[in-house]
């Protein structure tokens, strides 16, 4: 296939991702199927940390707004001091954190989402913060806390082979990995979900960059991996689950 048809093929799926026509009265949550969970669970024994309270990480914030955006760029080389636990509560607060838990399928977050659906689960290759050991986590948004999952051997090493080589993702204090639990998403919208979980994607990201700016850090966005490595990094089926987006975060000069 030509270079030129291969943009005429892609731009039509695009246009066909856009114009797609949902019949509502098919979906789950039509249907009477009461929402799926708005986090995935856990095991109550497993070890987690408790974070920063809002009212504290306030104190990290060192520029307003308008220069956070004026500042805004992707940064790829990172000191190697590490992120506080503070610091990285934060970040954690400003992409994914809960406003307000409305019912049991349903949450405000500090990022807007299709339907307030939320499909995103964070995990985190951490390789140095502050009070905790290397090891990928995951982020409890309702309760604010941070759940070990499991250590791993070569784990730099294996995030920038899953990220296709861009060894700067192993050389960051911390990487964050977003994955979708598309059913989330699917339960009110169907087929049109695949749409507003890439654009809520979008949504998250950016709260990271000017959050990263806002305390002297720095990140950049990564959509080029390889799905099956990234998957099995995280230990998610690929199915149910799969990861849609990362991005590297260190202290920056």
């Amino acid at each position: 296939m030509t270079l030129n048809k291969q943009k005429q093929v892609g731009r039509e799926m695009l246009k066909d991702t856009i114009r797609l026509q949902v019949d509502f009265s098919q979906t789950d949550q039509h249907r009477g199927f009461p929402p799926p969970p708005v986090q995935k669970p856990y095991d109550p024994e497993a070890e987690r940390f408790t974070l920063t309270p809002l009212e504290e990480m306030a104190a990290l914030v060192q520029m307003d707004l308008t220069t956070a955006i004026r500042n805004r760029v992707s940064r790829r080389g990172f000191l190697a001091e590490p992120l506080s636990l503070a610091e990285l509560s934060y970040l954690l607060w400003a992409t994914q954190g809960v406003r307000e838990n409305r019912n049991s399928g349903s949450v405000l977050r500090t990022v807007p989402s299709a339907g307030c659906r939320h499909a995103f689960e964070t995990y985190l290759c951490i390789f140095r913060v502050e009070g905790l050991k290397p090891g990928i986590y995951r982020y409890l948004p309702l309760e604010h806390q941070l759940l070990f999952e499991f250590e791993e051997a070569m784990l730099a090493e294996k995030t920038g082979r899953a990220a296709l080589g861009q060894g700067f993702v192993g050389r960051a204090a911390v990487t964050f990995i977003w994955t979708a639990v598309p059913y989330r998403m699917e339960w009110r919208y169907g087929e049109a979900a695949y749409k507003v979980i890439a654009l809520d994607a979008g949504h998250v990201c950016q709260n990271l960059y000017l959050a990263c700016e806002a305390i002297n850090a720095g990140t950049c966005a990564i959509a080029a991996y390889h799905q099956e490595l990234l998957d099995s990094l995280l230990r998610v089926d690929g199915m149910d689950e799969f990861a849609v987006y990362l991005a590297p975060v260190g202290k920056v000069r």
